[in-house]
């Protein structure tokens, strides 16, 4: 046992690297078939001797990413579940931008569209703003879950235990003043948000800043993304939100129809 741990600390960090890309290159070889590549024919393509495209075939296959069948190699259903879940974020982007430009034209606030990945949510859509001051992200930034309206409206939907572990897992940093920073105020918050079917960052994450969300689902009534307006406070005042949070709910229905998703 010792001695096979040394072994593994003892392994140049261009061999993991070489062994990560041969594995990719095997799984794109393994996509282009149809039918299936028997372990010669694998090999040959990628130019690799047989025993380590074996060893390779059956590292990603422990894993699920191959299987094989009487001598046949095809994709596994690891790999088609990483493929099958970009796709769908693909297409909640893709059926998410109408009404992300209806919201604009509508409020004249910048839209956005966020997911939630792990401890933080993750923003894959915009549409800005015409006015010159405006919310702007950049796509793949993140925003904390406690102190953003995406992050909140996806966290109101969880079951509460799952999302106090999610926050539990952060510090609740203090942003703002106006930033929930209690467990206690975020659980009530997130009750809120579920009753009334949209959450309000009310200059939570930056002063100034006002941002209304309400969440997209799928099929199965699981929230898969958040849909938002940001502005400053002085056009997004407090006498506008329920006409605002209106639109925002509209266009989250409206997307969650388009996709054949129903709301819980």
């Amino acid at each position: 046992m010792t001695e096979v741990i040394k072994h593994q600390k003892t392994v140049p960090k261009t061999s993991q690297v070489q062994s990560l890309s041969r594995a990719l290159l095997l799984l794109e070889c393994l996509a282009d078939s149809d039918i299936g590549l028997s372990l010669t024919e694998v090999a040959a393509s990628l130019s690799l001797a047989p025993s380590t495209t074996h060893r390779l075939l059956n590292s990603l296959r422990s894993h699920e990413f191959v299987d094989v069948d009487e001598g046949l190699w095809s994709i596994g259903v690891n790999a088609f579940a990483i493929g099958n879940a970009y796709l769908k974020k693909r297409d909640v982007v893709a059926q998410s931008r109408p009404f992300m430009k209806r919201l604009v034209a509508e409020t004249g606030e910048t839209s956005n569209l966020a997911i939630l990945e792990q401890d933080r949510v993750v923003y894959v859509g915009q549409v800005e703003s015409p006015q010159t001051m405006r919310m702007v992200v950049s796509l793949g930034s993140s925003s904390p879950l406690h102190a953003s309206g995406v992050g909140k409206a996806l966290l109101a939907v969880l079951p509460l235990p799952e999302a106090m572990a999610l926050i539990q897992d952060t510090d609740m940093v203090a942003y703002t003043p106006n930033t929930l920073t209690e467990l206690v105020r975020l659980e009530q918050e997130l009750q809120l948000i579920k009753h009334q079917g949209y959450s309000l960052d009310d200059e939570e994450q930056f002063e100034g800043l006002r941002c209304i969300a309400a969440n997209i689902y799928n099929e199965y009534g699981e929230a898969v993304a958040a849909i938002s307006i940001s502005g400053p406070a002085v056009r997004v005042k407090r006498e506008r939100l329920p006409q605002l949070s209106e639109l925002v709910m509209a266009a989250a229905r409206e997307v969650t129809q388009a996709m054949g998703g129903k709301a819980p």
